[in-house]
């Protein structure tokens, strides 16, 4: 399943600022090189956890790379991220395992309790949700993963219940 990454609502920068200025070592170590695109963007990524118009902006400025080549690699591959995600990747399982063991439930109970849609993130960025294609769990299913720990043979109810205890753990 595929999310829509794009959202023309926000900004990229959603009103945060960015040092700019950090990416000036990543551009140095790929700039001219073949096959530079995808690491710029990927080192992008590592250092401010998405890509923003500004930094778009920057690494087509000084490494010569036209904008619409970039822009297009990155809507291309779902690894990259075009706005700010949460502290915390709710990835919900919904390949053919998960989803004949109801990860709709899954989902639906977490937009609810988190108040987001898939795909969305929390206003206080602690929490994004993900509906992706498969975490590879099938005999778990379903599955949902936080992080690197991995959850299975879940209900709605247990969903939440797990998303709420990370909150509450934090907050401690």
């Amino acid at each position: 399943m595929r999310i829509l990454r794009i959202n023309t609502n926000e900004t990229a920068g959603n009103g945060d600022s960015q040092d700019l200025s950090l990416l000036d070592p990543i551009i140095a170590k790929y700039k001219g090189k073949k096959g530079n695109v995808i690491p710029l963007l990927q080192g992008t990524q590592e250092l401010f956890g998405f890509i923003s118009k500004e930094a778009f902006e920057k690494l087509s400025r000084e490494t010569d790379i036209p904008l619409s080549d970039m822009f297009g690699v990155a809507t291309f591959y779902a690894q990259f991220r075009l706005s700010p995600v949460g502290k915390n990747i709710i990835k919900v399982c919904h390949g053919t395992a998960c989803h004949v063991q109801n990860a709709v439930e899954i989902t639906e109970s977490i937009e609810e309790a988190l108040k987001v849609k898939d795909g969305e993130t929390t206003e206080d960025r602690f929490y994004t949700l993900e509906s992706v294609a498969c975490l590879g769990c099938c005999s778990l299913a379903p599955v949902m993963m936080i992080g690197d720990q991995t959850y299975g043979k879940l209900t709605g109810n247990e969903a939440v219940k797990i998303v709420k205890n990370i909150r509450l753990a934090e907050n401690n």
